[in-house]
């Protein structure tokens, strides 16, 4: 049967998929819209999953907070090539879902994968953009930030993101000082928070290289765990937040920098995703 170039177009407008794809599937359907679309997203999970153990190292991370900024939601959507991950309809689904997870306050990945969207769901959405690309398409990260006030970051390239929750914020404008710590948490990458919050796993290696590394200096035996307790204290200072150097201004740690700008704010929790 003859498919008019008016079928093809709205199949196209329903789906994304392109022309000639639009085109077979009704063909395939003797121009039935419906099994059409189903085709189309058979063609898409046949896709996802000859692609299945493919790696996404590529992608977009996005973050959004909600209205009064008392949380925030950072997700990334990775595929397998920077071309794809450049693609507009590729982005603009990862603001669509972004846009979702806030307004429905989720908890993890699986929870955004079962939200409607449109007339299915994200997970659909996802594997028929995958049929119409041919990559691999995953939400690989997801975070979620409460706090009084939650100030979001994205680097330059898109890839990498940040947010940061702070508290005692005494009703101060803290946007510009939210961004600054979100930028030095993107640089300098802290383990924690500060030293109460490190891995006591992390703490105890740290102490086990700092008594090798002097044992290998010729240290006293003695002198061992007092050398390593400095090596750690060190560690903490470089790699806590709080504790970090403020990268504007050297003279001040983070929670000095915060303190300056209002009297006791400080962060109480934060996160960051990378992708590559």
């Amino acid at each position: 049967m003859a498919i008019t170039a008016q079928e093809v177009n709205k199949l196209r407008q329903k789906t994304g998929a392109g022309m000639m794809d639009c085109k077979k599937a009704l063909t395939e359907a003797e121009g039935d819209f419906e099994t059409a679309v189903d085709i189309l997203r058979k063609k898409g999970q046949k896709v996802s999953a000859s692609r299945a153990d493919r790696e996404t190292k590529e992608g977009v991370v996005v973050s959004k907070v909600n209205a009064d900024k008392t949380q925030g939601i950072l997700l990334s959507l990775t595929c397998e090539t920077d071309f794809v991950a450049k693609n507009e309809e590729f982005v603009a689904l990862a603001n669509d879902i972004l846009d979702i997870a806030v307004e429905k306050d989720v908890d993890s990945i699986e929870e955004i994968l079962e939200l409607p969207f449109e007339n299915i769901t994200i997970k659909e959405k996802i594997i028929e953009l995958t049929g119409k690309i041919g990559e691999k398409i995953e939400i690989s990260h997801f975070e979620a930030v409460k706090g009084e006030t939650v100030v979001p970051y994205i680097h330059s390239n898109g890839k990498l993101g940040v947010l940061v929750g702070l508290k005692n914020t005494n009703g101060a404008e803290v946007e510009e000082a939210g961004k600054d710590v979100a930028m030095q948490i993107a640089a300098m990458n802290p383990v924690a928070l500060d030293k109460e919050d490190v891995d006591p796993a992390v703490v105890e290696r740290e102490i086990q290289v700092g008594k090798e590394q002097a044992m290998a200096e010729g240290k006293p035996e003695a002198m061992l765990e007092k050398i390593a307790m400095g090596k750690l204290n060190k560690f903490y200072k470089e790699n806590t937040l709080l504790s970090q150097t403020f990268v504007k201004d050297n003279s001040k740690s983070i929670a000095q920098y915060l303190d300056s700008i209002s009297k006791g704010m400080t962060v109480s929790n934060f996160k960051r995703i990378s992708i590559g």
